[in-house]
């Protein structure tokens, strides 16, 4: 080698690549632990921790009002319902409310008379009518009253609006306390509701109760086993989102007062 300036020669460090080479790997691990890190958000636990921080600082619902598109897939902000609450987090409320109903149609030999299913709409719950009621009759059996309580302290868990819906087959029916299947869906339906707020604790102003008669069938009418399956009660736990097509109650307005009758 030369000497530069009469001095010592200069050494051929041929392993300097190394050094490159090692910080690259360094900066490649590193990457990798951030992407991995990222890809484990749940998403859920950030949503409640940002809604948190921005209440206790008097901020709005979300810290980044105007985010654009995040870069891990999922983390992006989720779509909430009216009350503020990821649809996700609604979807699993959901499924343990089906489970727990499931869970006790099967220990008590129910299945076949009581089903349980989420649909669109939400959870429906489903009782073909000889499990609730006598022939003909809207008043529950004594020995329904019990399942009707027990399903009922599941659905106490949940805020969401409860629709009790009365279904017959299309036999005429006509009696004097029921002109029509109209009027014995309706009662029926009622009659659910009425024991779900007196045993069960559901607020008054979440339940609703309608009658279809014999105009939503399950099956045709055309032979007893079709009748059976279109003469049932449904109770059924809405999302979120259909609850704008009930109508809005307006607060602050007087409680109606119990007039004597008129003689």
């Amino acid at each position: 080698m030369k000497k530069r300036g009469g001095g010592e020669p200069e050494k051929d460090n041929k392993e300097r690549w190394l050094i490159t080479y090692s910080d690259l790997i360094t900066l490649l691990l590193i990457f990798f632990v951030v992407m991995y890190t990222l890809s484990k958000i749940d998403a859920n636990k950030y949503y409640a921790i940002a809604s948190s921080l921005a209440k206790t600082m008097g901020g709005s619902q979300s810290i980044m009002d105007n985010a654009g598109a995040a870069i891990v897939p999922g983390a992006a902000r989720e779509k909430s319902n009216e009350q503020g609450m990821p649809e996700s987090v609604e979807q699993r409320n959901m499924e343990s409310i089906k489970r727990q109903i499931q869970d006790y149609i099967d220990k008590n030999g129910l299945s076949g008379k009581v089903t349980v299913a989420i649909e669109e709409r939400g959870v429906v719950v489903s009782f073909q009518d000889v499990v609730l009621f006598p022939l003909g009759v809207a008043d529950l059996n004594p020995s329904s009253t019990q399942i009707v309580d027990k399903i009922g302290a599941i659905l106490h868990q949940t805020n969401n609006y409860i629709r009790v819906e009365g279904h017959t087959d299309n036999l005429p029916i006509r009696t004097s306390k029921f002109p029509s299947n109209w009027e014995l869906s309706l009662a029926r339906a009622a009659s659910v509701v009425h024991r779900l707020i007196e045993y069960s604790g559901i607020p008054a102003e979440r339940l609703s109760a309608t009658g279809y008669g014999e105009y939503r069938p399950r099956r045709p009418n055309d032979s007893d086993a079709n009748r059976q399956q279109n003469r049932r009660v449904d109770i059924v736990v809405l999302r979120t989102k259909f609850e704008g097509a009930e109508p809005a109650a307006v607060t602050g307005q007087p409680q109606p007062v119990n007039q004597p009758n008129k003689e």
